[in-house]
């Protein structure tokens, strides 16, 4: 095997496991032998791990290529410890060839430490030895001579050879604790070094918890162990909202929520206030979760209203602690303050709200929390939790190359931070409205009466960090308000919220029946005002304003033959724009409507009977219904399913911030329907 390829394997089969690392955490490397692109010579190369990434899932184009001989010759130019950030930029000059993925800080400690193969973890266990306060002695106690302590030291090229030197003078060593942040270890060959990575690991696990204590968290606190769990979703469901919207002050995030058996009992102990305040220690850990998180200091059976406020009371003091600890450590040289809210947010016998600039962010920031977690439980069995220091927590948050890191990211697309929920999703104009908001960068609950329907839609879109299924019936007030739950509980919450159920039925006057009449009436006049009912009591508790938009029909202001009772429900919704735009325009909650012309392509009405109907109302075969629809418009084009996700699209994305109460027509041109 090539010694990328077996680099690679080992690399995944480390990732793969969440004991050994955290996501996008930690790097491994291989130096071998390559070919020099220009004089075709052999020569030294270091394989890395590139910034970014994560092991698991790595690939040949995630590594930096690197000449060994540069990277090396680095050391008798290198500034002192003051200017050690010079040193990243210099690794550009080191690379190989194209030199593949961008150099991580690491680089140096896995180009200078003398082992053909390194692997740098972030494993709970190992995180747990190095934030103790006698890490040094215990580390010594649970590995004897074969790893060494490295005090905690700012990740760069002064790590890097630190870590060579201790590897210099302990021969026997097959690795080294880095003092508050992970381990390190090394091999000869590439099983070697995975061999010598996992023995670390597991022995670190199995001396915790042999030597560990059986609570390390404390005692339990009366009431503050976790509701039973349908309450315990209800409560989160209602509180999910308010959270976020105090998450987003400073700017929109996405949220996520967890009750994981591991954060519920942290949060039900003593020790949960002390230890919430320390903060997390690996520089990984921090990034994602800030240095503390917001935690609440009421039982979960407090009041809702009770509840609430004090969130609203611990925000304000988050915000002015976090402002005071910028104010405290930053220089003339600091970036700006990025944003004072929490990423993390525990609720005790509630579970832990997470926030980021995505679903997949927000998902990961409770990954590392939970982390964390498990870091303060090993610490605390056998010694006590001591994190690295605020202001050296401050120096990475800070830290310029981060901030240069953040400034190469892509441009969030328009509809990012946005959580859109839009019905009758399974086919048609609902599957185009909710492809198209979730490439413009929206999280999208799709939502349809069909949950396979629904399920196989969410799926082509993506996965749950971008879509999620919802089966309901939107005449239903309980499925409704289900339906919702499931959101605020994926997303944080809900800011754009599409009606776009419907069916149609198309009779004379005197054939329409009673249930003819109210199945369309229940389905798009009573299910659409449902839906937004429950979408403006979301919204309102946010304070983030946001979206309603109605999919009506050009058939709400053009009487059609045969159509009494479609046209009349259409009416119904329109109006209910106009009415709902006029109401909640206080909540800077935008309401508007597209009317569409018949929709035959792709459209599940249309499949399911409307478009025979239709075709025998205009006497032309079904298969030339949208070809006729189209030759009655002033545009002769047929009107499709993305047509009016178009339409979706520029009501929400951001152009038209001032616009409520309006109807946009997305009929190629029907003269009849010309609004007034």
């Amino acid at each position: 095997m090539s010694t990328v390829a077996a680099l690679i394997e080992r690399s995944n089969r480390l990732g793969a496991d969440p004991r050994n690392t955290n996501y996008a955490g930690g790097n491994t490397s291989a130096k071998g032998t390559g070919t020099d692109p220009v004089t075709g010579t052999d020569v030294e190369l270091l394989w890395v791990k590139g910034s970014g990434g994560d092991l698991g899932t790595l690939a040949e184009g995630g590594l930096a290529v690197l000449r060994l001989d540069r990277l090396r010759a680095l050391v008798d130019v290198y500034p002192g410890v003051d200017r050690e950030d010079e040193m990243v930029a210099a690794f550009d000059y080191c690379l190989h060839g194209k030199g593949g993925a961008a150099p991580s800080i690491d680089t140096a400690m896995h180009g200078l430490v003398d082992a053909a193969h390194v692997d740098h973890l972030h494993p709970d266990s190992g995180i747990a030895l190095a934030t103790a306060a006698d890490g040094e002695a215990l580390t010594k106690e649970c590995f004897g001579e074969k790893v060494v302590w490295v005090p905690w030291r700012r990740p760069g090229f002064q790590l890097g050879l630190d870590i060579a030197a201790i590897k210099a003078a302990h021969p026997e060593a097959i690795g080294c604790v880095l003092g508050g942040h992970g381990i390190t270890a090394w091999g000869a060959t590439s099983e070697e070094c995975e061999a010598n990575s996992l023995w670390m690991i597991r022995t670190a696990e199995s001396f915790l918890a042999e030597r560990g204590s059986a609570e390390p968290f404390g005692a339990l606190v009366d009431g503050f162990g976790p509701l039973p769990e349908p309450q315990r979703r209800a409560r989160a469901a209602a509180l999910a909202p308010v959270v976020r919207g105090l998450a987003s002050t400073d700017k929109p995030q996405v949220g996520h929520f967890t009750d994981a058996d591991v954060v519920l009992e942290f949060l039900s102990r003593d020790k949960l206030a002390r230890l919430a305040a320390l903060g997390t220690s690996c520089p990984d850990h921090f990034l994602r979760t800030k240095v503390r998180p917001l935690v609440l200091d009421l039982p979960a059976t407090a009041p809702l209203e009770e509840t609430v406020a004090r969130l609203r009371e611990l925000h304000a003091a988050y915000r002015e602690d976090y402002a005071a600890y910028y104010a405290q450590h930053a220089t003339p040289d600091s970036p700006a303050m990025r944003g004072a809210d929490p990423a993390i947010v525990l609720i005790p016998g509630v579970g832990m709200f997470s926030y980021g600039k995505d679903a997949q962010t927000a998902r990961v920031a409770a990954e590392f929390y939970i982390n964390a977690i498990n870091v303060m439980r090993g610490a605390e069995a056998v010694s006590t939790y001591a994190p690295i220091e605020e202001s050296e927590k401050f120096r990475i948050e800070y830290w310029a190359l981060e901030e240069a890191k953040l400034a190469r990211m892509p441009k969030p697309k328009p509809l990012a931070t946005r959580v859109a929920l839009v019905t009758g999703a399974g086919s048609g104009i609902g599957k185009a409205i909710a492809q198209r908001l979730a490439a413009e960068g929206a999280c999208v609950v799709v939502a349809d009466l069909n949950g396979e329907a629904a399920a196989d839609v969410a799926a082509e879109i993506g996965g749950t960090d971008v879509a999620v299924p919802v089966t309901v019936d939107v005449t239903s007030e309980e499925q409704i308000a289900a339906t919702f739950e499931q959101a605020v509980l994926a997303f944080g919450g809900v800011d754009l919220v599409v009606n776009n159920a419907g069916l149609s039925i198309s009779k004379p006057l005197l054939e329409t029946t009673a249930a003819d009449w109210d199945l369309q009436h229940d389905v798009m006049a009573r299910g659409s005002f449902l839906v937004s009912r429950q979408a403006a009591r979301v919204m309102i508790d946010q304070q983030l304003g946001g979206d309603i938009v109605y999919i009506a029909s050009k058939n709400g202001v053009f009487a059609g033959p045969n159509n009494v009772a479609y046209g009349a429900t259409k009416a119904d919704q329109a109006h209910q724009v106009r009415l709902l735009a006029a109401e909640l325009g206080e909540h800077g909650i935008r309401v508007n409507g597209v009317n569409p012309d018949g929709v035959v392509r792709g459209s599940g009405i249309f499949a399911s009977g409307w478009g025979a109907q239709r075709a025998a109302v205009y006497g032309v075969p079904e298969d030339e219904l949208g070809a006729f629809y189209a030759k009655r418009t002033l545009l002769k084009r047929e009107v499709l399913p993305e047509h009016v996700a178009n339409a979706v699209y520029a009501l929400t994305a951001g152009q038209l911030s001032h616009t409520t109460g309006l109807h946009i027509p997305v009929d190629a041109g029907v003269a009849a329907a010309f609004l007034r």
